[in-house]
């Protein structure tokens, strides 16, 4: 029997934005919680839940204080193991976020750090080098006493020191305290990074940042990493019921992201190749066939993501709502594991102007445009909203997006969703590419074909069988179907 993880949906939950509990304008667990027939309906197999534990929301959880508990932002501890309990009963896993790069610079450990305690916890030296934070400024920040600490991120998130034993062994027995709660597995952050070279070398050159997934920095994909990805699968492999970790893992090349992938690491990698690719045929073709190609090389699924709470959603990064739709069919119709991000089944845009004064994203210290604020402004459940007074504000406009809006339209995004959800496991087999008119994708799949015009143009893309489902008038610009074909051998 396949593992479940193999080809699994996973609908991405962005805790702060999802749903409001307690009205008080911030989602939580409870919010999630309430939705979950919604999830369940939806047709995806498992949530990723975005960090809810105790922070100073500097990074907006990604700066976590305490691993082991739930920020009364959220909710409580009560309050996950009654969602995690419930998800299941609904049918869905549930995965949850584990940050092991950095914590908060309030966490206890790194308060006993400033004090000169247990500092080997940390990466602190006498004089920086030249590495530069992902969020603009330099890596380092210097203390009371004359030394500097690391971080990659934001000043409030020193980088833990994984060469030091108690770092692996506090963060297997979080594992360990999640996966008794129930949790079906781990999305790691940062899964690259814990590993820093030997004498820390400068990297020689400014702008790394932009050097990350397409080149080799020594800060990040150091060999030193799969040595703790297989401890921990060893501590998932020790749990019944297929638990597993997933990697967010920026590699300069596929053959180093499947790496992260082998079978005794992680069992899945976010595919930034695919999520960057631009709205063009053959460059899609490439990564497909290079994503399937590396991945199938170590025996793991490959991952499709068109959106995530960290990138411009795909409909404004495409251009079109039409091509937004027309790439979930492409997305769900190919083989391995597909990650929804919430609103996508929406067809939401980004929002492009939010005004200034709620603006918060640390990321925008380093460039006013990159911030991402616009890809997490809360989901639209009712025409009002259905929200008061949300923490990032809901333009008007979407009120026909909102959810129940769409909820009967049987033209909408969210039933195109639905009906691909339901659809898909009638997918089956290896992809396999038919000849087609150029700037179009045809493919098959068992005895489905889909067919993808990514063109402005209408092209002859009929297909000898039935019709399961369209994201627009089969062949028309910007439009992708898939057939039930008997033609097929």
């Amino acid at each position: 029997m396949t593992a479940w993880w193999r080809d699994a949906v996973i609908y991405q939950v962005y805790v702060r934005s999802f749903a409001d509990g307690d009205a008080d304008g911030v989602g939580d667990l409870i919010g999630v919680r309430d939705r979950l027939p919604y999830l369940a309906g939806l047709g995806v197999d498992a949530i990723w839940l975005t960090p809810f534990y105790p922070s100073p929301m500097k990074d907006f959880g990604y700066d976590v204080a305490d691993y082991r508990d739930v920020d009364p932002l959220f909710g409580t501890l009560a309050d996950a193991k009654a969602l995690i309990d419930e998800a299941h009963g609904h049918g869905l896993r549930v995965i949850v976020d584990v940050v092991p790069n950095h914590t908060s610079s309030e966490h206890p450990w790194f308060q006993e750090a400033l004090r000169g305690e247990h500092r080997d916890r940390y990466i602190f030296r006498d004089e920086p080098n030249d590495w530069e934070s992902i969020f603009g400024g330099p890596a380092w920040t210097q203390v009371e006493d004359g030394q500097w600490y690391l971080h990659l991120f934001d000043p409030s998130q020193p980088d833990l020191n994984w060469d030091n034993p108690e770092v692996r062994a506090e963060f297997e027995s979080v594992l360990r305290f999640w996966l008794d709660l129930g949790v079906d597995g781990f999305r790691v952050d940062v899964a690259h990074g814990m590993v820093k070279p030997a004498g820390l070398p400068d990297v020689g050159r400014p702008g790394h940042s932009r050097l990350i997934g397409a080149e080799p920095v020594p800060f990040f994909d150091n060999d030193g990493v799969h040595e703790i990805h297989r401890a921990w699968r060893r501590v998932l492999d020790s749990y019944p019921g297929d638990r597993i970790g997933v990697a967010e893992a920026w590699a300069p090349t596929s053959e180093r992201l499947a790496r992260y992938v082998r079978p005794d690491e992680l069992h899945q990698a976010f595919n930034f190749h695919f999520l960057f690719a631009p709205w063009d045929a053959a460059a899609l073709r490439r990564v497909i066939d290079e994503s399937l190609a590396t991945a199938g090389s170590v025996g793991a699924p490959s991952t499709w993501v068109l959106s995530n709470h960290d990138v411009k959603r795909h409909v404004t990064r495409y251009g079109s709502l039409a091509r937004g739709r027309a790439a979930a069919l492409l997305t769900l119709a190919l083989p391995g594991s597909a990650y929804v991000y919430q609103g996508e089944e929406l067809g939401l845009p980004e929002v492009l102007d939010l005004p200034d004064h709620v603006l918060c994203d640390p990321q925008r210290l380093r460039d006013p445009d990159s911030g991402r604020d616009g890809c997490r402004v809360p989901i639209p459940w009712t025409r009002e909203s259905g929200w008061s007074d949300p923490w990032l504000p809901i333009p008007d406009d979407w009120a026909e997006l909102s959810v129940a809006a769409q909820q009967e339209d049987p033209g909408s995004t969210l039933e195109l969703y639905r009906r691909a959800l339901r659809l898909r496991p009638a997918l089956r087999g290896d992809l396999v590419w038919h000849d087609s008119p150029e700037g179009t994708l045809v493919f098959s799949r068992g005895d489905v074909v889909c067919a993808v015009n990514l063109t402005g143009e209408p092209a002859d893309l009929r297909v000898d069988g039935e019709l399961l489902i369209a994201s627009d008038e089969p062949g028309a610009p910007d439009s992708a179907a898939w057939w039930k074909v008997k033609w097929l051998p």
